[in-house]
């Protein structure tokens, strides 16, 4: 069984792309893994033969190139298993009896149920209700909404006339990514940046054009030095294989680069690769900048949480002094003189002469990170999207904290792969929340990805160079699925655990909640690790115990500093 080979894989691309409509990779999905597709990439079983690879990925391709993936149809799967597996069933059935009229091959794969459908919708009403429908094949895989879902525009939609011809904007073109190498030449003219296009993503093929036309970019294609890379001297905490590297703060001065538009800078994070078990320097740029709103500024209020304020007024971290107290800790030096000369002066006041240290002063910094990626659009029964509750959440904490006098920050994440990890400020910890920060929060649409990771690295180092406060806590409101390009599975969530746990060695302490999201204990548990997390429908379900939350992560902190 040679199914390991990516030689294997490889010859799958052309007759998946064929059958898909649209350009598709294949590759391994993990030990274990049953086949899916996140509809760029399909993930057939390891450990397989060639044959049964290919069964796994003419079924998955099949339901990519017949649309019975599309976000419409994908969006009503979430959080709904057994439908989900129903649908498959269903519609893998009728998409291989068609692809069967074009491919002879797909006749071949097995005895397969009749189709009891003729459309997508058609199978999907028939997998929500209660007419008895049979287990999928094995071999059918199984469908990750999730995945699918993450992407702001339809991953596993059908393909548009736009890519079926081939006919894309410049600006579309992926920019030349560099491979972990200590040598950081620019790559690729022009005409290498087309065959580094999904749809020509032959690594061979690409390789053998750089042999070709050379490694040097065409003269000309903009203002001096505008396709110099940015390097800076890089500096770690400490000497070794595994040291993290520090972020490297940049400036944008060319109006054609990432984040020119929005007038800032950024800096340029590691990334933890768990398969290799190092770093990956600088191989992040995220960029944080103020969000702007529409002229007409909204000044919708913030439905108050009595009970969430009611709890967070009870956290003291900073000692304060309490003199002339009827006990205490220790004598009052200033009472007790008092007390001596009122006693020869004939008067006998109450003998509080003792200073008593208690834990009222609040002394925190709070960065609430709320993400503002594609995967939280999915709905609820009542049409709240999971951003919907995710954005009050932060509204409401914002608000609450602040009148507690907190010092308070909130901002958003996204991502469109790992040069543009953006960090929207909705609220700086110098500003009050107030109608601006409202409309901001209010305007804020969920778009694009979540390199969690990287978000978390970037909204820690905001905390830590502008809270002023000793005690700092990180409160990310998120569905707990970190997702990108290349960044999914297993290495985005030890990068998402690893980015925490530097917080915490940082002094920083960390919170996760997931509001309104369907996402699993254990799932929070792989991606956050040993910080503090909760999840419920609403935040009001979590504000009689967010005291408690918040002081645990506080403690989590404490015990792990060193002695």
């Amino acid at each position: 069984m040679n199914a390991s080979n990516p030689a294997n894989l490889d010859r799958f691309r052309l007759l998946a792309t064929f059958v898909a409509g649209r350009s598709v990779d294949v590759a391994e999905a993990p030990a274990g893994r049953p086949a899916h597709t996140n509809g760029r990439t399909v993930f057939v079983s390891a450990d397989r033969s060639t044959a049964e690879q290919r069964r796994e990925m003419l079924v998955q391709t099949a339901l990519l190139g017949a649309g019975s993936l599309d976000r419409h149809l994908v969006r009503t799967l979430r959080a709904r298993p057994a439908v989900a597996r129903r649908y498959l069933a269903l519609e893998g059935c009728r998409v291989l009896a068609e692809l069967g009229e074009k491919v002879p091959l797909a006749t071949t794969l097995g005895p397969l149920e009749p189709p009891g459908t003729a459309t997508a919708e058609e199978s999907l009403e028939v997998a929500a209700g209660r007419v008895p429908v049979a287990d999928p094949p094995e071999w059918f895989g199984v469908i990750r909404p999730s995945r699918l879902l993450a992407a702001t525009a339809g991953a596993g939609a059908q393909a548009t006339d736009k890519e079926l011809r081939l006919d894309f904007d410049p600006i579309d073109l992926p920019e030349a990514d560099d491979d972990d190498r200590d040598s950081e030449q620019a790559t690729g003219s022009r005409i290498l940046r087309l065959f580094e296009n999904p749809l020509f993503n032959s690594r061979a093929l690409s390789d053998r054009l750089r042999k070709l036309f050379g490694d040097s970019r065409s003269p000309g294609d903009g203002a001096a030095g505008a396709e110099m890379r940015v390097r800076a001297v890089r500096r770690v905490r400490k000497v070794g294989a595994n040291a993290r590297p520090l972020p490297t703060r940049i400036g944008f001065t060319d109006d054609g680069k990432p984040g020119a538009a929005l007038g800032v800078g950024g800096a340029l994070h590691p990334e933890w690769d768990v398969h290799s078990q190092r770093y990956r320097p600088d191989w992040c740029r995220v960029i944080d900048f103020p969000l702007t709103v529409a002229a007409d500024i909204s000044a919708a209020g913030v439905p108050p949480d009595d009970v969430l304020r009611r709890r967070l007024s009870r956290i003291g971290l900073g000692s304060k002094v309490l003199r002339s107290r009827p006990d205490g800790d220790e004598l009052d030096i200033e009472a007790l003189i008092d007390l001596v000369v009122d006693l020869r002066s004939g008067y006998s006041p109450a003998e509080n002469i003792y200073l008593e240290r208690r834990k009222l002063e609040r002394d925190l910094g709070v960065l609430i990170l709320l993400d503002a990626s594609g995967s939280a659009t999915d709905t609820d029964p009542a049409g709240l999207t999971v951003h919907d509750h995710q954005r009050r959440a932060a509204a409401t904490l914002a608000l609450t904290l602040e009148e507690l006098g907190d010092r308070v920050a909130v901002y958003a994440f996204r991502s469109q792969g790992r040069h543009a990890v953006h960090l929207p400020a909705i609220k700086t910890f110098d500003q009050r929340f107030g109608a601006v920060g409202r409309a901001r929060l209010n305007q804020l649409q969920p778009s694009n990805y979540t390199r969690l990771g990287a978000g978390i690295r970037g909204a820690g180092e905001i905390l830590r160079n502008e809270a002023g406060t000793q005690n700092r806590l990180l409160v990310v409101l998120s569905d707990g699925f970190p997702y990108d390009d290349g960044y999914e599975g297993r290495y985005a969530e030890a990068d998402a655990r690893k980015a925490l746990e530097e917080l915490r060695a940082d002094g920083v302490a960390c919170l996760c909640l997931s509001i309104g999201a369907a996402t699993a204990t254990d799932a929070l548990e792989r991606v956050f690790g040993s910080a503090g997390h909760a999840g419920a429908t609403t935040l009001s379900e979590l504000s009689p115990r967010m005291d408690e939350l918040f002081l645990s992560s506080l403690r989590e902190l404490a015990a792990s500093k060193p002695r």
